[in-house]
């Protein structure tokens, strides 16, 4: 499963890329993560609750940050095993460019599934994992724009 997408952030970039490796940002953006933790400059380890159709999980799992270029971009990948329910695995390409003040965050995300989470069906993963994608960046975008803990309009 692949998807693409982009949001204007009014923050400069340096404050973008400095979000971007904040664990605890990072945290409160990701749906469904109970626990994020640093345990280098570029790895962490995460436990996440997910729900895919009638299927709820706990995965655990490592998230790593490659191709670092600071404040332009990085790819963020992670897998997580999730028990019965199977495994989750993905990557996010996420690129940052300043436009009129503003800093343009653009990504592409490629993501897998196994086991029980497979057999639920390509259609219902792919939902799930476009509403997780969004609501991550939309809680992004909020902590990161001037008057942080507010959602953005519109």
């Amino acid at each position: 499963m692949e998807m693409h997408g982009e949001r204007r952030i009014p923050a400069p970039r340096e404050a973008v890329w400095a979000k971007l490796n904040d664990a605890e940002t990072l945290k409160e953006c990701i749906p469904g993560c109970q626990e994020l933790e640093k345990t280098s400059d570029t790895e962490f380890t995460a436990k996440v609750r997910a729900k895919v159709g009638p299927v709820s999980a706990n995965f655990t799992g490592k998230v790593a940050l490659t191709d670092l270029d600071p404040p332009k971009g990085y790819t963020i990948s992670g897998e997580g095993q999730g028990g019965v329910a199977g495994f989750a695995k993905g990557s996010a390409k996420v690129s940052l460019d300043e436009e009129g003040g503003e800093t343009v965050l653009r990504y592409g995300v490629q993501a897998q599934v196994g086991g029980k989470l497979a057999q639920i069906g390509s259609r219902l993963i792919d939902g799930t994992a476009r509403k997780m994608a969004d609501d991550f960046f939309t809680r992004f975008v909020a902590a990161v724009s001037p008057g942080e803990g507010t959602l953005p309009s519109g």
